[in-house]
């Protein structure tokens, strides 16, 4: 479904991304793990097209859409949950969600997609004229996955979903993050908890200073020596 292929993303005349290359088959749940600063987020953000990518060739259901912007790969079907929630924190619960319904077929859909949103997130049925930006941390980011849920994406791009949330939160998020992949949207999940990350995915690459240095299925990369040295430690 998603071929990245050979990707160099810069900013100025300094590289972030060197020689990507990944796949997300349809139906599938792939993970992108590393550190801090390793260049996950501009790879989900180069993916979504939201930053220009300088070399390779990124393809979406064998279609080249290197050269595509934002608003036409979400018309493609490609969803984007961002690195901190980002919502509009000024607006309601139920405008935000609103939002996501850019897409002509999602537009005509809204009614039933939000009442699909609610009943994955009954709180937020409560709380859809509460301000966004008045709501927990955790709220906040089922605001997030719904809004991107409204456009009814085929593919998810999902960056670091745990950032800065309460364990229990965590927990939820991912067992959503389940759901939606049963449901049938192939996802590129972003993340630096590795132990939940590849609880739930199919396969994951391992991303270090702009560069793949190992992919594999769950399994594989828990038994590899540097994978359970650097990211898993104790918990290995």
């Amino acid at each position: 479904m998603l071929e990245a292929q050979g990707l160099n993303v810069a900013y100025g005349d300094a590289t972030a991304l060197w020689d990507l290359s990944l796949t997300v088959g349809k139906g599938e749940i792939v993970s992108v793990l590393g550190p801090n600063g390793a260049g996950k987020t501009t790879l989900v953000n180069a993916v979504a097209r939201l930053l220009p990518i300088r070399g390779g060739r990124l393809m979406l259901d064998g279609a080249d859409v290197t050269g595509l912007a934002a608003q036409e790969m979400c018309g493609r079907g490609v969803g984007l949950i961002p690195e901190g929630r980002r919502l509009f924190v000024k607006m309601t619960v139920e405008e935000n969600l609103e939002l996501g319904s850019f897409r002509r077929a999602a537009r005509d859909a809204r009614n039933q997609t939000r009442e699909r949103v609610y009943d994955m997130f009954p709180i937020l049925r409560e709380r859809r004229r509460q301000i966004a930006g008045t709501l927990s941390g955790g709220q906040q980011q089922m605001v997030a996955i719904g809004r991107a849920l409204m456009a009814q994406p085929r593919l998810l791009l999902i960056d670091e979903p745990s950032l800065g949330l309460a364990p229990v939160v965590v927990e939820q998020v991912f067992e959503t993050i389940r759901a939606i992949h049963a449901s049938g949207v192939s996802i590129l999940l972003i993340e630096q908890n590795v132990t939940r990350a590849l609880a739930v995915v199919q396969r994951a690459y391992v991303l270090e200073g702009g560069r793949i240095v190992a992919e594999g299925r769950p399994r594989d990369l828990a038994a590899h020596p540097h994978i359970r040295e650097a990211y898993l430690g104790a918990e290995a």
